[in-house]
């Protein structure tokens, strides 16, 4: 099932819209928090179902990690549980990843068959391939999927960079030929290239003859600063259809956000506000700030005085860097519970700029406060 996108207002190439699916329908640009194992690390599915920004909006998509489902509980029980949706208690959209993250941060054995990995758990050896990557997302029943792809890191040499194009179009292709479930899950192509323009072009246009129900651009964010990151997304975004939503994978710190957005990408995750929130890193109108610090250690300010979440509207700095300082799992939750709010409202912010032909103008606004933070995970 093709994602559509009903383009709504453009502001040059930056555009918002609505992506109908089986399932629904969803607001883009959108962001998607990242729920690894089937929840939010900190917080749990009815607190994120209760999460709103200032204009009403919600987390309409919850990212979750195929390889870490299938090894526990395994996808086989979460199907029988009802599959990913009610296993979670989420009722929006949800995507899985297909494991091609980890073929990244794990170092896996890769050859033309797959990725022999050794279970996180337990040790175990375990090969996914690109059609197991299908099947087990397809039992996992998440309303979007994702091929089984090589994420190289950067900086790489051309040669490690084509090697995944060629290995990453490959599984495309098999993965392609493996999806069954068609009448409410998508298939996502991805593409790859590291920063190498011409590779992210060619890769771009390999992934486009396959016919993906939509697309998506991985590999960036894994090492590169955001001056590498954004031509190389630039020649990968000129060669994917401008009428189906374009995902850009692992991107979550505000101005990689913003950039892109003004590229013509639609859709973003990152694990960047809910790690940050378990170690006391807050995002705010004005920049990061870490409730640690002991200036705030007698503040009753609330953390962003513009923020609506339940963290400001009932609790001080100076009881979240108590509960901070302490290690406390409260603290995780209401710092996470802010983070992802804030975002969201960010996105909301980016939504309403283009809408109002305004992009540029919110773009000088927001380009100081957060010109240090690197692509990815800003650390």
């Amino acid at each position: 099932m093709k994602l559509k996108l009903e383009i709504t207002a453009t502001d040059g190439l930056a555009r918002t819209g609505v992506v109908s699916t089986a399932r629904g329908s969803f607001a883009t640009p959108v962001f998607m928090p990242v729920g690894t194992r089937g929840a939010i690390r900190s917080l749990s599915t009815h607190e994120l179902a209760g999460l709103r920004t200032a204009e009403g909006s919600r987390a309409e998509i919850l990212l979750a990690n195929t390889y870490h489902l299938m090894l526990r509980p395994g996808a086989e029980t979460v199907a029988a549980l009802g599959g990913l949706h009610r296993f979670s208690g989420f009722t929006g959209h949800m995507l899985t990843d297909s494991g091609g993250y980890q073929v990244f941060s794990l170092g896996p054995k890769v050859t033309a068959e797959g990725a022999r990995f050794k279970s996180t758990y337990d040790g175990t050896s375990y090969m996914l391939t690109p059609e197991g990557a299908v099947k087990t997302q397809e039992l996992l029943g998440a309303d979007m999927q994702m091929v089984l792809d090589v994420c190289a890191p950067l900086p790489s040499s051309e040669s490690v960079l084509r090697d995944a194009v060629e290995t990453t179009a490959a599984w495309a292709a098999r993965a392609r030929l493996a999806h069954r479930r068609t009448h409410d899950q998508a298939l996502l192509g991805i593409v790859q290239g590291g920063d190498n323009i011409m590779l992210r072009r060619e890769s771009a246009q390999r992934t486009v003859e396959l016919d993906f129900d939509a697309y998506a651009v991985g590999g960036l964010s894994v090492g590169e600063t955001r001056e590498r990151m954004l031509p190389a997304l630039q020649s990968a975004l000129a060669e994917l259809p401008v009428d189906q939503p374009r995902y850009l994978m692992g991107v979550g710190d505000p101005l990689s956000i913003l950039e892109a957005v003004s590229l013509g990408v639609d859709m973003f995750d990152c694990v960047l506000p809910t790690r940050l929130a378990r170690h006391g890193t807050l995002l705010t109108d004005s920049g990061r700030l870490n409730i640690k610090r002991a200036e705030f250690a007698r503040s009753e300010d609330p953390v962003d005085p513009n923020c609506p979440c339940a963290t400001c509207a009932n609790y001080s700095r100076g009881l979240l860097r108590h509960l901070s300082c302490l290690g406390e799992t409260t603290a995780h939750t209401l710092c996470t519970i802010h983070n992802l709010t804030w975002i969201l409202g960010f996105v909301d912010q980016i939504r309403r700029a283009i809408a109002n032909g305004k992009l540029e103008e919110f773009r000088s606004q927001v380009t100081p406060v957060w010109s240090t933070m690197g692509p990815g995970l800003g650390e």
